[in-house]
C-alpha cells in the first residue's frame, strides 16, 4: 500500500505468488451470495441482504435477455420476436397468401376451374340462344349474368400474393361492382318474370314495360350506386399495403389496408341490400308457372348467396393474416358457386340431357 502513490495506484497486489487451497481449483473466488443470472434472466435483489446477494427471475412475455447478472429485459425491436428461451430476438416471418403455398394453390385452383365452368355454360346458352328455354328467361340478362359471374371468379385472384398497391386499389372495388352486376342482374330477372305474367293479364298496360330497356335500366341502376360508392371509397381513403406488426407475434402481417373501413362496410351493406331485395322479389313469384319461371332456382341461390355473405362477416373478424384473404376468397368462390349452381345448372342439363324438353311445346304444356 502506498498512500502517496497516484489515484486508483494506492493498493497493488501481486498474484503471481499467491497459492490458493486445492479446492479453489486455482479459480478466483467469487464474492457474491449465488451463481450469476444467465441469459433469460434478470437479477432481483433481495430485501435484507446486501447488493451482491440476488435472486434470478425470468423476463416477462415479450421480453428477452442476452447477457448474464442483466438487471433489467428489454423488448425486441417490431420487426423481432423472442425466442422460446427468451435470451435472442429472432427476424419475423413474412405472412401473405401466396401462389406457392398449398392454401393459394387450392384456392386459385378452384378460382380457374369454377371460370373455366362458368366459359363453358356461356358457350352451352350462346350455341343453344334460339331454343326456347334460353329465350324463355331473357337472353341478355343470361349473358351478362354469365359475364359477370366469370370476372366474379377471376376477381378472386387479386386477393392472392403479396400485396400491391395496384392490386389494393382494386381488388375490393372490382369485387364489389361485379358482384353488384351480378345481383341486379338477378334482381333484373326476378321482375321481368314479374312483369310478364303480369302483362298477361287483359287490358293491363304493363305490356310497355316488358322489354329489353326496362331489364338494362335495373342492371344499370343497381350497378351505377355500387360504382359511385367504390369511386368515393378510392377518391377519399383508398386502400393502400400496409404491415402489421404486432396481430401475430412472430409474423409481419403483408395486408392491404381498408384506408376507410367504412366504405368497405357500405359496399358490402349495398350487396347485401341488393341481396335481400333480389331474395324477397324471387321468394314472392316462386309459384308461378315453371314452364317459364326460374325465380324457384333463384331463391335457392340467393339463400345460399345471403347465407355465406352473413356468416362472413363473424369469420372474416375472427381472423387475422392470410386467413383473413383466405375467408373473404372462399365466400367469393362459394357464393358465385351457389348462383351459378342453383340457377345455370337445371337449364345446362335439360340442352345436353334432355333436348326433347327444350321445346315450346313442352314449355306451354307445363304452363
Amino acid at each position: 500500500m502506498d498512500p502517496q502513490a497516484l489515484p486508483g495506484r494506492e493498493f497493488i497486489m501481486n498474484e503471481e505468488p499467491i497459492t490458493w487451497h486445492s479446492i479453489f481449483n486455482e479459480v478466483l473466488p467469487l464474492a457474491v451470495c449465488n451463481d450469476n443470472c444467465h441469459p433469460g434472466y434478470r437479477r432481483k435483489m433481495k430485501e435484507g441482504k446486501t447488493f451482491c446477494c440476488y435472486d434470478c427471475t425470468p423476463c416477462p412475455d415479450g421480453e428477452v435477455s442476452d447477457h448474464n447478472d442483466m438487471d433489467d429485459c428489454f423488448t425486441c425491436p417490431k420487426d423481432q420476436y423472442p425466442n422460446r428461451n427468451q435470451n435472442q430476438c429472432l427476424p419475423k416471418m413474412i405472412n401473405f397468401l401466396s401462389f406457392s403455398e398449398c392454401l393459394g394453390n387450392i384456392l386459385a385452383f378452384l378460382a380457374l376451374f369454377f371460370s373455366l365452368i362458368t366459359a363453358l355454360m356461356l358457350g352451352i346458352f350462346f350455341r343453344n340462344q334460339n331454343t326456347p328455354i334460353v329465350k324463355a328467361n331473357n337472353r341478355n340478362l343470361t349473358y351478362s349474368l354469365l359475364v359477370s359471374l366469370l370476372l366474379c371468379f377471376l376477381c378472386s385472384l387479386l386477393f392472392i400474393g403479396r400485396p400491391q398497391a395496384v392490386s389494393c386499389y382494386l381488388r375490393q372495388a372490382c369485387f364489389g361492382i361485379i358482384f353488384s352486376v351480378a345481383v341486379s342482374c338477378i334482381l333484373a330477372k326476378t321482375i321481368m318474370v314479374k312483369l310478364a305474367f303480369m302483362a298477361i293479364t287483359p287490358g293491363t298496360r304493363i305490356r310497355k314495360w316488358v322489354g329489353r330497356r326496362m331489364a338494362n335500366s335495373i342492371v344499370l341502376c343497381g350497378s351505377f350506386i355500387q360504382a359511385g360508392i367504390c369511386a368515393t371509397w378510392l377518391c377519399t381513403a383508398p386502400p393502400f399495403p400496409d404491415f402489421d406488426l404486432h396481430s401475430l407475434a412472430e409474423e409481419i402481417i403483408v395486408e392491404c389496408n381498408e384506408g376507410s373501413v367504412t366504405m368497405f362496410y357500405c359496399v358490402l351493406g349495398y350487396l347485401g341490400f341488393l341481396a335481400f331485395v333480389s331474395f324477397t322479389v324471387a321468394f314472392l313469384i316462386r309459384k308461378l308457372p315453371d314452364g317459364f319461371n326460374e325465380a324457384k332456382f333463384i331463391t335457392f341461390s340467393m339463400l345460399v348467396f345471403c347465407s355465406v355473405w352473413l356468416s362472413f362477416i363473424p369469420s372474416y373478424l375472427s381472423t387475422k393474416g392470410k386467413y383473413m384473404v383466405a375467408v373473404e376468397i372462399f365466400s367469393i368462390l362459394s357464393s358465385s358457386a351457389g348462383l351459378l349452381g342453383f340457377i345455370f345448372f337445371p337449364k345446362c342439363y335439360i340442352i345436353i340431357m334432355k333436348p326433347g324438353l327444350n321445346c315450346k311445346e313442352q314449355l306451354i304444356r307445363r304452363h
